[in-house]
């Protein structure tokens, strides 16, 4: 018997909405992970289908932003939602952010199906589970729509009210401080200049990071769903245009993942030319057998959960005792290279993939809190 949570505000004194724990049918999939609850909120009316994974509250409420995206299946969003949830955690340990790992996915198309009545009634869901899950903005979840959600639920962060705003530019500057990090780790130096860097993914934070790069002397190829994209790149950027997936092939020396997960696969580490792997985007291994591929094939990889955690880390700042304030913010984001340093040189002292180094810090720092 699944438990049933009741909208603590309803509509004109009912509600459409109706949220159950699926957390024992998410335990039957690979990506869960002795996660606390997962919920699922579903409003046919209203057009929400929506799952909130909450991974882990050791550290504090979880926090994790709402992604948008048209999954071909539930089972498909779900596990998207266990694995960045996870991830989370991870990361938020790792930055050493008093709050637990989170996340939420409404499975639609946020081109053609997010609607002011859907997001009402995603909001009334998050009222549910205040104290348990903080939200923010994530792909096709724009800072207007967190705006939105925070004038009608408590539990949203990343918002014009809480002063922290749009998270890209942050996690943007965190994975260009990552990326010079491996970048000195492999070659001894972090200068960009002429350095070929591959980019997938032209989103605000991928070209915010191509900006960057392009800025120190860095050679760009470039890749994106939308050509209006890669074009400005080109035009502006002197980036050279990749049709697709086919970036993963490109003759670099970084390559530099800022799209969805799962690029890095057995399929695709064969393909890899470049030594570094350090990009923005979430899961970017498909299994966790990755990283040794990467190993196996002499390339170093900054796992994503750290190299990509300014956003989150500028988020987290708003619930700041005295609110939030950017110089607070900065000295966290430039920490990332130091952070992600140590795990790059763990990982060689001991023989083990970057990955499960930076996996065993986080834990590390859960079970500490935990005791």
């Amino acid at each position: 018997m699944l438990n049933v949570l009741k909208p603590r505000h309803e509509v004109a004194g009912a509600t459409t909405l109706e949220i159950t724990d699926i957390t024992a049918e998410a335990a039957r999939l690979p990506a869960f992970d002795a996660h606390e609850q997962v919920w699922l909120g579903r409003d046919t009316v209203r057009g929400l289908i929506a799952i909130v994974s909450i991974h882990s509250t050791v550290l504090g409420p979880a926090l994790g932003g709402t992604r948008i995206w048209p999954h071909v299946s539930f089972e498909a969003g779900l596990t998207d939602a266990l694995r960045l949830s996870r991830g989370m955690t991870f990361k938020s340990a790792i930055a050493g952010l008093p709050l637990g790992g989170g996340k939420a996915v409404i499975i639609a198309d946020a081109k053609t199906d997010k609607a002011p009545a859907m997001l009402e009634a995603y909001a009334e869901m998050l009222d549910t589970l205040v104290g348990q899950y903080i939200t923010a903005e994530d792909v096709g979840m724009t800072l207007a729509d967190a705006d939105f959600l925070a004038e009608r639920a408590p539990n949203v962060a990343g918002t014009t009210r809480g002063g922290s705003g749009n998270p890209s530019p942050f996690t943007a500057q965190g994975t260009f401080f990552g990326l010079k990090a491996a970048l000195r780790h492999r070659k001894g130096s972090d200068d960009l200049k002429g350095v070929r860097v591959a980019v997938q993914g032209l989103g605000s934070v991928g070209w915010s990071l191509c900006r960057k790069l392009h800025a120190e002397g860095a050679v760009l190829t470039v890749s994106d769903l939308d050509p209006a994209r890669t074009a400005r790149a080109a035009e502006t950027l002197g980036a050279t245009i990749v049709e697709g997936n086919a970036i993963v092939a490109a003759d670099v020396d970084i390559f530099a993942p800022c799209a969805l997960g799962g690029m890095l696969s057995a399929e695709t580490i064969p393909l890899l030319k470049a030594g570094i792997v350090a990009g923005a985007a979430n899961n970017q291994l498909a299994t966790a057998e990755d990283g040794q591929r990467l190993v196996e094939k002499g390339i170093l990889y900054a796992p994503d959960y750290v190299i990509n955690a300014g956003g989150v880390i500028n988020v987290a700042a708003e619930m700041a005792d005295g609110g939030y304030s950017v110089e607070a913010v900065m000295p966290r984001v430039e920490k990332i290279a130091k952070t992600l340093t140590k795990i790059f040189e763990r990982a060689e002292r001991e023989g083990r993939t970057t990955d499960d180094v930076a996996e065993a810090m986080a834990r590390e720092i859960v079970e500490a809190a935990r005791k």
